[in-house]
């Protein structure tokens, strides 16, 4: 069983037109064949999924804000998922989220911001990073 996970911007109040955009321009289908995942067993009921996803936020990036989103329909109770952000080997931001109980899970976090004082814009995240997502799923009847 496969999960869906985006990566993109959004920015509050944006209508759901403006994020499909968004996530068109964020996904390209040369990002999304770099998506891996793999599974490595924890015992004989519980595996761990990991799954590597690329981001890429633009130089003229205006949305404030960005988020991991996912659906999974593999996915244990009581185990949150982990998210690693990465730019090329260098942690930049990690967070834990609870699964919902209908398997999705989201994480928003600050990617632009502005100085209270100047005014002025911080890009907080700009260029190519590295997504990692991982969490705890059930073992199939398939033998590793």
């Amino acid at each position: 069983m496969q999960g869906n996970f985006e990566v993109k911007t959004q920015n509050l109040g944006l209508s759901a037109s403006l994020l499909l955009a968004l996530v068109v321009l964020l996904w390209t289908p040369e990002a999304m064949a770099e998506n891996s995942t793999t599974i490595t067993p924890i015992n004989d009921e519980l595996s761990l999924k990991k799954t590597v996803i690329p981001m890429t936020i633009p130089e003229d990036n205006t949305f404030p804000w960005g988020s991991v989103r996912g659906q999974a329909s593999d996915f244990v109770e009581r185990y949150p998922v982990i998210i690693q952000i990465y730019k090329d080997e260098d942690p930049v931001h990690f967070a834990q989220v609870d699964v919902l109980g209908d398997g999705s899970f989201e994480y928003k976090f600050r990617i632009r911001n502005v100085d209270s004082q100047t005014g002025s814009v911080i890009n907080l995240f700009e260029g190519q990073y590295t997504v990692t997502v991982f969490k705890v799923i059930p073992n199939s009847d398939e033998k590793f």
